[in-house]
């Protein structure tokens, strides 16, 4: 399997794939890949974290982190993550995430926040995110909303996450 950044050529590849993959997903409002495309629009979208997953000649996993602010401090938002339902529990969208957090870790980023399968996440590092002082803007169970902590650091984030608009939040 080959992770490299996403390329505008593999724009519409990717679409398809985000779709199929939130199709029969338990929580989803089948609007995943809309919301990926107006991401990459925004102030808050990141080429060098946009990334795919490659195997059989084919983009099978997708992962997008984008800008948000807790109080003054920049985080990152993971959403979504996508990988084509034949290539499932195989463990391309951890190694997305590891991807990812290396490469947010090098940029500088301190923390991932994501909303996520509280028994998914967590077999990346992922902590409920109320243990970093990281409130949710919205009401969820405290295990669903979780964060990462990408660099080992003193700030203490006592805030709410602030999601770029595209997010509708």
């Amino acid at each position: 399997m080959i992770i490299r950044q996403e390329k505008p050529e593999d724009y519409n590849e990717v679409y398809k794939l985000i779709k199929e993959a939130f199709e029969s997903a338990e929580h989803s409002d089948g609007n995943e890949q809309e919301l990926v495309v107006e991401l990459r629009k925004s102030n808050s979208f990141i080429p060098e974290l946009s990334l795919v997953a490659i195997e059989d000649n084919k983009i099978v996993g997708h992962i997008l982190f984008t800008k948000g602010h807790v109080n003054a401090v920049e985080v990152l938002a993971l959403a979504p993550l996508s990988v084509l339902p034949a290539y499932q529990n195989r463990g391309i969208g951890l190694a997305l995430m590891r991807e990812g957090h290396d490469i947010a870790g090098k940029l500088g980023y301190e923390y991932s926040v994501v909303l996520g399968h509280p028994k998914y996440y967590p077999k990346a590092g992922y902590i409920p995110a109320s243990m970093y002082g990281i409130k949710a803007p919205f009401e969820v169970e405290d295990e669903c909303f979780m964060a990462l902590k990408l660099k080992e650091n003193k700030t203490t984030l006592n805030g709410i996450m602030e999601y770029d608009k595209a997010f509708g939040i």
